[in-house]
């Protein structure tokens, strides 16, 4: 069930409730970095909530806090300031054996680049998340779900830049993550291929019931959202419901 409307809140707070149940609530993360007598900001106080079987956008420029966060949530970082719960549970106290243990668990990543392992095939880079996941799907229905069950048996070479996004993706997916966390997934990618990828994502999300956040600084990319959620300078500046996803074979950009 997606989320009903909200209107846009030029604070960092998004306190309209929500259908669904709440995945990830963040309370007034702050991140912060300290360089001799300089401290730069990189979020200031952020409250966000985002739920169960969700696709949410983050737009932003560079420097405004969208990576930041997504590192927050997905546990590669820590926050200065302030709390994190997932589903209830406060990941700013875990240790970093439940750090690993969460990330492993519920948590998978798409980066702007591709990450694959040159010398494996597109299935032994997917095997590398299902050989420890708890309960992953097979290595030919994640590659399945991304449109690439005829390159099962190719190297990364033998791919386009599309394809071995789809292969990330599989990787990022074969262990049914309950959260799927993407950074500028489309970055180095054309139009074309682009809609490939955010089909794949799109599938993903709606099949695996996967909370999902894409940062991209492609505004057209937030028309497949059911939430756009845009920062500057390390705050949220508005929070904005579409009445209508598209489908990403009706975006431009």
């Amino acid at each position: 069930m997606n989320p009903p409307d909200t209107s846009a809140d030029p604070s960092d707070a998004e306190p309209a409730p929500q259908a669904g149940e709440e995945t990830f609530r963040a309370e007034k993360i702050a991140k912060y970095y300290e360089t001799g007598e300089t401290k730069v900001h990189a979020l200031r106080g952020v409250d966000l909530s985002l739920y169960e079987g969700e696709l949410v956008v983050l737009l932003g420029p560079s420097g405004s806090g969208k990576s930041t966060l997504l590192n927050i949530l997905g546990g590669l970082d820590q926050p200065s300031a302030g709390k994190l719960f997932f589903h209830g549970r406060e990941v700013t106290a875990f240790s970093q054996e439940e750090l690993t243990q969460f990330r492993r668990d519920h948590i998978g990543f798409v980066f702007q680049f591709y990450n694959l392992i040159p010398s494996l095939t597109a299935r032994e880079n997917v095997a590398l998340v299902t050989e420890i996941a708890k309960a992953p799907m097979s290595t030919d229905e994640a590659l399945g779900m991304v449109g690439l069950s005829h390159r099962l048996d190719h190297f990364p070479a033998q791919m386009s830049g599309g394809e071995q996004q789809r292969v990330a993706i599989a990787r990022a997916i074969a262990k049914r993550p309950s959260v799927l966390l993407c950074d500028e997934p489309t970055g180095a990618l054309d139009s074309k291929t682009g809609i490939v990828v955010l089909e794949a994502l799109a599938r993903a999300n709606s099949e695996l019931n996967t909370t999902t956040a894409v940062i991209t600084h492609n505004a057209g990319i937030a028309e497949m959202a059911d939430r756009v959620i845009r920062f500057a300078d390390g705050h949220i500046t508005s929070v904005e419901k579409n009445t209508h996803r598209r489908a990403p074979d009706e975006l431009t950009w």
